[in-house]
């Protein structure tokens, strides 16, 4: 798929991967709707420019990714693609020095993490098959972000690795079912990068971090993930794959 002159939905691109994508995707000439529920997605639609749109968005309200594809729609015409970045993180033990841990916690991280990534596929995919296409050519191309931690999480990652599973879970069996229609599925698995999940770390800690990657030992940069994702986009035989973006890390239990 061309990106030019094409619209995309980023879930979470206030910040992070998302805000990477949006830049990415906004400099080779796409339209894009910021999804996010964070004030600063637009202030970078406002720096962007006209073609970029932002949307606040809770991704786990189906009346909200309902709205905000149809701004996209009525605004630039249809949609082209949606790439899920929203997304939370938490560590905390199964049983901590206070017991079980709640399973409010639990909940909450799965039900943004994997079913609001859910709801956008559903949603943004049922808006795209009204699209009138050749018969070898991209209807749509959805990407899903999964984690490392879902292949080796670590202890206290219980919840965010299980989210995460399950994204990398779904992306085949839902590419399978989308083939007919023309869309494209994958997911990126990203290792330690730095993302304003990082920022409150201190210096230190985040070079410790950064160097447990093997090669480069240093933490991912969200642009690096931004052109992967742009690469999946431009590249029709990627679908059905998990890709790790991890720099060859494996996760220690702690």
């Amino acid at each position: 798929m061309d990106i030019s002159g094409r619209t995309f939905l980023v879930t979470g691109g206030s910040s992070g991967l998302g805000a990477a994508c949006v830049r990415e995707f906004a400099g080779a000439g796409a339209n894009v709707v910021i999804c996010d529920i964070g004030e600063h997605g637009a202030e970078l639609a406002r720096e962007l420019g006209p073609k970029v749109l932002f949307a606040k968005t809770d991704v786990t309200d189906e009346v909200a990714v309902s709205a905000a594809i149809a701004s996209a729609t009525e605004r630039f015409g249809a949609l082209h693609g949606a790439i899920n970045c929203a997304g939370v993180a938490t560590a905390e033990r199964t049983i901590g020095k206070e017991g079980p841990q709640p399973l409010a916690h639990f909940s909450k991280v799965i039900s943004i993490n994997l079913i609001g990534t859910f709801n956008v596929i559903r949603l943004a995919a049922a808006a795209m098959l009204g699209r009138e296409v050749a018969p070898n050519e991209d209807r749509g191309v959805i990407i899903c972000t999964a984690s490392v931690a879902a292949y080796d999480g670590q202890i206290g990652q219980a919840a965010y690795a299980a989210s995460k599973g399950g994204i990398v879970a779904l992306t085949l069996p839902v590419a399978r079912e989308f083939a007919q229609h023309q869309v494209r599925v994958v997911s990126i698995a990203p290792g330690i990068f730095d993302t304003p999940m990082l920022a409150g770390l201190p210096e230190a800690a985040r070079e410790s971090l950064g160097k447990q990657t093997p090669f480069p030992a240093r933490l991912g940069r969200p642009p690096e993930y931004a052109k992967l994702a742009r690469h999946i986009v431009e590249n029709q035989m990627l679908n059905g794959e998990v890709i790790r973006l991890d720099g060859a890390i494996r996760l220690a239990p702690r």
